[in-house]
């Protein structure tokens, strides 16, 4: 028999899109983005443990899984802390932003995160950078993330995953990226973070 059955055609794009907007009705699932860092103890293994447990969260599912970036920390002096590790998931979830919020501080607390001072080093860091195209300036959750818009660390990976990303309120995220450079932030293409299976 040919391979080339008259019966099997592509489904048109219109469609897809269709059923993909029928299945947010559905369970109206919303798109977010989050970045992880690390900068102690095994880094790309913490990075990989929180991307598992959000995908072990309820209503939360994991779509996909940026590059890793090395990035010299923020805000002290060069070499006084380690290099972080960078990533950026995207994920649709059915979970309101303020308890998207609390599963990541959980997850923190889960990687024995100690905020004891600003820019201190840390085990692991879970923000949400946007939630859909929501615009707040909550204090408890500023949404999108008040510095996004600004860090190669979060752009870059941001910009593997999704290319057409837009910062709610500020602009795509290429421009965002192309106007402040890479500096300081390096593509670790020897590492890989996995989906969750």
């Amino acid at each position: 028999m040919s391979s080339s059955d008259p019966t099997v055609q592509p489904v048109p794009a219109s469609v897809v899109e269709q059923v993909d907007a029928a299945d947010v009705t559905l369970s109206n699932p919303k798109r977010a983005v989050i970045s992880l860092g690390s900068n102690l103890g095994n880094r790309l293994e913490t990075l990989q443990g929180a991307i598992d447990a959000l995908e072990d969260t309820p209503g939360l599912r994991v779509k996909a899984v940026s590059p890793v970036y090395e990035t010299e920390p923020w805000g002290v002096e060069a070499g006084s802390q380690p290099s972080y590790f960078n990533a950026v998931v995207l994920v649709r979830t059915t979970l309101p932003p303020d308890s998207l919020l609390e599963r990541g501080h959980a997850i923190e607390e889960a990687f024995e995160r100690v905020r004891d001072e600003r820019w201190g080093p840390r085990t692991l860091d879970v923000d949400i950078v946007a939630y859909q195209d929501v615009i707040s300036d909550d204090p408890a959750l500023t949404l999108p993330h008040p510095r996004a818009h600004e860090r190669a660390f979060v752009l870059a990976p941001w910009h593997d995953v999704d290319p057409e990303a837009v910062v709610p309120g500020r602009g795509a995220v290429a421009e965002l990226l192309a106007g402040i450079g890479l500096n300081g932030v390096e593509a670790r293409t020897d590492l890989e973070l996995r989906l969750p299976e």
